[in-house]
């Protein structure tokens, strides 16, 4: 059986790594300075003219060669393998460690808590004074 390559979209290509930049078609079509009916028209199509694959590149921020040879696995492969996450919105939160001992933060809380009963008590024998 024979490994059959298919066809290098770059259409699509360009397409994926205009919605990876976050640049809507709209956006891209200004920078180029066409409409967005033919941006469209070129992401729908195998094969676009060096010239205006070069205006793309610049317009996205890539070089003509990186389109030509985007692949969609191999980008997805390497964000799913160097994601780290910093904050406590993904499952990674679980293995935070705090930098503190919470036992120590309760005693922290509890002495002020009896501080502030403290105070007013004093406030009130003075008043009673009074």
């Amino acid at each position: 059986m024979e490994a059959t390559m298919k066809p290098s979209h770059i259409g699509r290509k360009i397409s994926r790594i205009r919605e990876l930049r976050g640049i809507k078609q709209e956006t891209l079509a200004l920078e180029m300075g066409v409409s967005q009916q033919t941006v469209s028209r070129m992401e729908q199509s195998e094969n676009v003219e060096e010239e205006t694959l070069q205006k793309v590149a610049k317009a996205l921020g890539v070089p003509a060669e990186g389109i030509k040879n985007f692949n969609d696995e191999a980008i997805q492969n390497i964000i799913a393998n160097s994601f780290t996450s910093h904050d406590s919105s993904t499952i990674n939160a679980i293995n935070i460690s705090p930098t503190f001992n919470p036992l120590d933060k309760v005693v922290e809380l509890y002495e002020r808590l009896l501080e502030s009963e403290r105070e007013k008590v004093e406030l009130l024998k003075k008043m009673i004074k009074e």
